[in-house]
């Protein structure tokens, strides 16, 4: 049998919300490579073989990938969590391919995706993502900060909702409070924000806030956080969580 790699999204977590078709991509799989959380969260079958690595290393990890499906002819699985294309391993692969030798990029591969991060915050707490919307990481392990500061400007004075993938971690325990001042001055105050984190897993939190308010401490690397526009919406329910959307229809200039 020629080898196969199969780049799996796992989504934010929950076993049910881990698509048909990946499960079956990972029952395929002999070798299974991913950073180690990603990877404990799997059933496996005695045959297969685990490659746990740091999340720092995704260029290795891919290269180890390739390696193991041209030279081995092995099936292999590499797992992220959320969808591998957004801030994950599909890019990490791709760039190896293209780097390496000329029998990397023969090698057959199928990117299978999953639920990520900010649709899951959005599908927990309404529709906040209702209008256009962009992703961006506060991660400046691979861009300048300055490249984030412009990105954040863009999309404030573009009126775009705004999530936020990799927004604190111990390394970098002030970039998300840099990025909210500078969004202080540019949107209002009264701008929802929701930090979400690990949703659908047992260790939930949702908090919901505002601009003017929210709270850097309250967030750490398994957080998604959502920063809507003016014209975002709190709709307030009597004895239940309130409900956050972003309305399809936005009036033009006047």
């Amino acid at each position: 049998m020629s080898g196969h790699l199969a780049i799996i999204g796992l989504g934010p977590g929950p076993a049910d919300q881990i698509t048909p078709q990946a499960a079956e991509a990972l029952a395929r799989a002999d070798w299974l490579l991913g950073y180690g959380p990603y990877l404990d969260r799997l059933h496996l079958a005695p045959h297969q073989r685990i490659v746990p690595t740091d999340n720092r290393e995704e260029a290795a990890r891919a290269a180890h990938a390739l390696r193991l499906v041209a030279e081995e002819g092995r099936q292999v699985a590499m797992v992220t969590g959320g969808d591998p294309g957004v801030f994950a391993m599909a890019a990490a692969v791709l760039e190896q391919m293209e780097q390496g030798p000329p029998a990397w990029r023969t090698v057959e591969m199928q990117i299978i995706p999953g639920i990520t991060a900010m649709l899951a915050v959005a599908a927990r707490v309404g529709a906040p993502l209702g209008h256009d919307f962009c992703a961006i990481s506060l991660s400046d392990n691979l861009k300048p900060w300055s490249v984030i500061e412009n990105r954040l400007r863009a999309a404030a004075t573009g009126g775009f909702v705004m999530a936020f993938y990799n927004p604190r971690s111990k390394a970098r325990p002030h970039q998300l409070g840099q990025a909210l001042a500078l969004l202080r001055d540019l949107l209002p105050g009264t701008v929802p924000v929701i930090f979400g984190r690990a949703i659908g897993r047992p260790d939930e939190s949702v908090i919901f806030t505002t601009l003017a308010a929210a709270d850097p401490e309250q967030v750490d690397m398994s957080t998604c956080v959502l920063i809507g526009t003016a014209e975002t919406r709190v709709l307030e329910r009597p004895g239940l969580e309130p409900l956050v959307y972003t309305p399809r229809a936005i009036a033009g200039p006047v």
